[in-house]
């Protein structure tokens, strides 16, 4: 076998169990849409629910977009953000199913965004 795979490869099973709580689930899924998104964690709000025994995640958060103004100045602004809100929410979704799942391991069938508002930036900081 791999020497690699041997090293992370447990040599003794050990009995119990292990539980992650539903605050750090939420924790872990609202920063992992603070990132996606550009925002504050504490601006995110994340709900679970059972979807046929996995968990669907449900967030509701702001998005990061450039001004108007800085738009109107380089129109370029919007793509190198990563694109329409639409088109960025969308990413967006992949990349928190992701982040969740591997560093939970629980099994989410899928994650509903609802964009609640934006935080206008002018250069590269959240306002």
């Amino acid at each position: 076998m791999n020497q690699a795979v041997d090293a992370v490869t447990p040599r003794r099973q050990y009995s119990g169990h292990n539980r992650i709580s539903t605050q750090a689930l939420t924790s872990l899924a609202k920063a992992a849409a603070a990132e996606a998104l550009g925002i504050h964690a504490h601006d995110v709000r994340a709900d679970w629910s059972d979807d046929d025994g996995l968990l669907a995640l449900s967030l509701v958060a702001p998005i990061r977009v450039p001004s108007l103004a800085a738009v109107l100045r380089d129109p370029g602004r919007v793509q190198a953000l990563g694109g329409s809100i639409w088109d960025r929410t969308v990413h967006a979704k992949t990349e928190i199913l992701t982040k969740v799942t591997e560093l939970s391991g629980a099994s989410l069938s899928r994650v509903d965004i609802r964009i609640s508002g934006a935080h206008v930036t002018e250069g590269g900081r959240v306002r």
